[in-house]
């Protein structure tokens, strides 16, 4: 695997210009200074409580986030490039949901198989025909970029179901605040503290019809959601109700919240639970989470949901290498932001291919998530990869292929001192009335040394982004 782009230096002791004056500071301060302070990070965010329950052979168990004390940063141009190209990403796939579930335009012109759309499990039959506020899907994107080669931007992922980790982002930039004060009086840093007030408008942009003040909810499936946490403090920062499913109830087809002094009507949920729980007499019968006729009032158009029922199509990986093709067949103009060469394990030259440079390459499932049900080749032993290849024989149209890119590195603070750690970038991007984000987003990074694996549930860490102003 070629040198990864290092964040921070464009060669080694050669300190990029825009991490020139951070470099300056850096290097003064001494080792125990910056190991004390990770401590206070640490004890803060325990204290706050700002952790995620462990699935698994560990379920029922929490864990702290490790926090990295060193920012990643990104200058001006570098981040009005990112912004224009996730606009115009999002944008695209907005118009590729509503597309599938009405006219169909794309799979007529032949630029998607119908059977990739129409046999994906994300796929929602009962979402044909509905007409959603603004014809907006995914209200709220999460969408991970990496950089590779000599430092060029790619889209990973598309995050468009419940996409996660805007808490942290607001939270490492609170603790950095409080940590390193001077540092803020030294750089033009772009704020990201008004994110909830951002998303608080673009949710009520999207009250149903004739609503004019719209009450909003944040819809959570419980305390034991590994992303509980961030449901209560995104509810708690807009100055909305947390609600369950058991809170609400459906009466003359409109959502109600119970309240101590009656049934109030809700207008806007910003739901962090799947489409399979959502509603019991639409999808799993057996879903104690969900609300009974909700959907049935959303196809009345008369609550909107956030995210969109049936928005997971257009996030599944096996949608993924068409989002180029979207761009160009509904806005007409060129990806601003490519992709990572991808290959589809359904086609079996593709396959092929895959079988054969295993060692070298990333597979993935196609609707897998959180670093799970993927092989890393080169990281991977001889047993690991014979395994997969036998799942790839088995079921070879769940996998997609890439691969393995070299993701820029910044210096991070551990255990043995500062060392370059890889990392990738989770901007947020609110469609409503407008498109819109704060200029910054959850930088991920892979503690373990040489990994390029940054998801938390695999040990990866998270640092504040700060996106310098002109």
């Amino acid at each position: 695997m070629p040198d990864s782009f290092n964040e921070m230096y464009a060669s080694p002791g050669a300190v990029r210009e825009h991490y020139r004056e951070f470099g300056d500071w850096l290097s003064r301060q001494p080792v125990d200074t910056l190991a004390l302070k990770r401590t206070e990070a640490d004890l803060m965010f325990r204290r706050v409580g700002i952790t995620f329950a462990v699935y698994g052979n560990d379920a029922g168990t929490e864990r702290l986030i490790p926090f990295d004390i060193i920012p990643r940063i990104i200058h001006a141009g570098e981040w009005s490039v990112l912004e224009t190209g996730l606009v115009q990403r999002v944008k695209a796939l907005n118009m590729f949901i509503h597309d599938i579930y009405h006219e169909q335009n794309i799979v007529k012109a032949g630029v998607i198989p119908a059977e990739q759309i129409f046999r994906n499990a994300q796929y929602r039959p009962e979402m044909q025909g509905i007409s959603v506020a603004s014809d907006i899907y995914a209200h709220i994107a999460g969408v991970d970029i990496v950089r590779a080669g000599e430092g060029e931007f790619y889209v990973l992922e598309d995050n468009l179901r419940v996409p996660s980790g805007v808490s942290y982002m607001l939270e490492n930039r609170k603790m950095m605040m409080r940590l390193f004060p001077e540092l803020f009086a030294r750089h033009k840093i772009a704020p990201v503290a008004h994110y909830p007030d951002m998303l608080l408008d673009n949710l009520r942009s999207v009250a149903p019809a004739g609503v004019t003040d719209p009450t909003v909810v944040v819809m959570t499936p419980g305390m034991y959601n590994s992303a509980y946490f961030e449901h209560a403090f995104l509810a708690q920062q807009m100055g909305v109700e947390l609600v369950e499913g058991q809170d609400l109830f459906v009466n003359d087809n409109r959502v109600y919240m119970r309240t101590t002094r009656g049934p109030k009507r809700i207008d806007v949920i910003y739901r962090r639970i799947d489409d399979d729980f959502l509603d019991p007499l639409a999808f799993r019968a057996d879903s104690s989470l969900g609300v009974p006729g909700l959907l049935s009032v959303y196809r009345a158009g008369r609550v909107t949901l956030a995210n969109a029922i049936g928005t997971g199509v257009a996030d599944d990986k096996s949608i993924y290498p068409f989002v180029p093709d979207m761009i160009r067949f509904y806005l007409s103009e060129q990806p601003i932001l490519n992709n990572v060469p991808t290959y589809q394990c359904r086609k079996p030259e593709e396959l092929a291919f895959t079988l054969a440079h295993l060692p070298d390459l990333v597979v993935k499932e196609v609707h897998g998530a959180g670093g799970y049900g993927m092989l890393v080749g080169p990281a991977s032993t001889a047993a690991e990869i014979e395994a997969f290849r036998q799942r790839l024989l088995a079921k070879a149209e769940g996998y997609i292929a890439q691969p393995t890119l070299a993701l820029s590195a910044c210096p991070t603070f551990v255990e043995a001192g500062i060392a370059p750690r890889h990392i990738d970038l989770r901007p947020f991007v609110l469609s409503g009335k407008t498109v819109s984000m704060v200029r910054g987003g959850l930088t991920r990074v892979a503690l373990k040394e040489g990994s390029l694996v940054v998801n938390s549930s695999q040990g990866g860490g998270t640092k504040d982004t700060w996106v310098l102003e002109k």
